[in-house]
């Protein structure tokens, strides 16, 4: 690093848990995730777990106050995602699509997903879940945000980790890298951009 140049910042990552089903598998995943990034000192991880942090199901309407306790539950989440540099969202398949409870999350927000990019991590049976992200690819285009073309997905997804929450797969360490990678692209790129000038919604 020359004199002038001066150290970046670590990338501020939410990782979003979609699954709030008692028995859920989502645990499983988000570990592996964090793992990976765990080892990346240019990326600083915030779990955003959706079963812990939950979101009143009643959104208001226009113009209308909220619900009582709702600026309460949203403090435990709002900033958090402001604050964010870029996102990933780990979500299961429910119906060929995705958890409910990752929608109410997507729709109390709106400046949060502002030119911010998001990587997916799916599981589920045949699919992965892969269905799930192509209709969030559609959501949050209308909200601003890049979603990345790489994505980490786990077919028949209980068989694949062992006993511990490892997967002994180096294809899937490599997808992970690239996702990470990639995902780091964009978020520099578009944190540098916004540091120039605003992002216009």
């Amino acid at each position: 690093m020359s004199s002038t140049e001066q150290p970046t910042a670590p990338l501020r990552v939410a990782v979003l848990v979609a699954s709030t089903r008692e028995g859920r598998f989502a645990p499983v995943v988000t570990r592996w995730l964090t793992g990976h990034l765990g080892q990346r000192p240019d990326l600083r991880a915030d779990i955003v777990d959706l079963a812990e942090t939950p979101l009143p199901t009643v959104l208001p309407a226009f113009g209308e106050e909220p619900p009582p306790g709702t600026r309460e539950a949203l403090a435990a989440v709002s900033p958090r995602l402001a604050a964010a540099d870029a996102f990933v969202f780990v979500t299961p398949e429910y119906n060929h699509s995705y958890p409910a409870p990752l929608k109410n999350a997507i729709d109390w927000h709106n400046a949060e997903w502002h030119g911010k990019p998001v990587a997916f991590v799916s599981y589920g049976g045949l699919s992965g879940g892969l269905r799930a992200v192509e209709h969030l690819r559609v959501v949050m285009a209308e909200l601003n945000a890049t979603t990345i073309r790489n994505t980490v997905s786990f077919h028949q997804a209980t068989g694949s980790f062992d006993a511990d929450g490892r997967v002994d797969d180096p294809a899937v360490d490599a997808a992970a890298k690239a996702l990470l990678d990639q995902l780091t692209w964009w978020a520099h790129a578009l944190r540098d951009a916004k540091s120039r000038r605003p992002y216009a919604a």
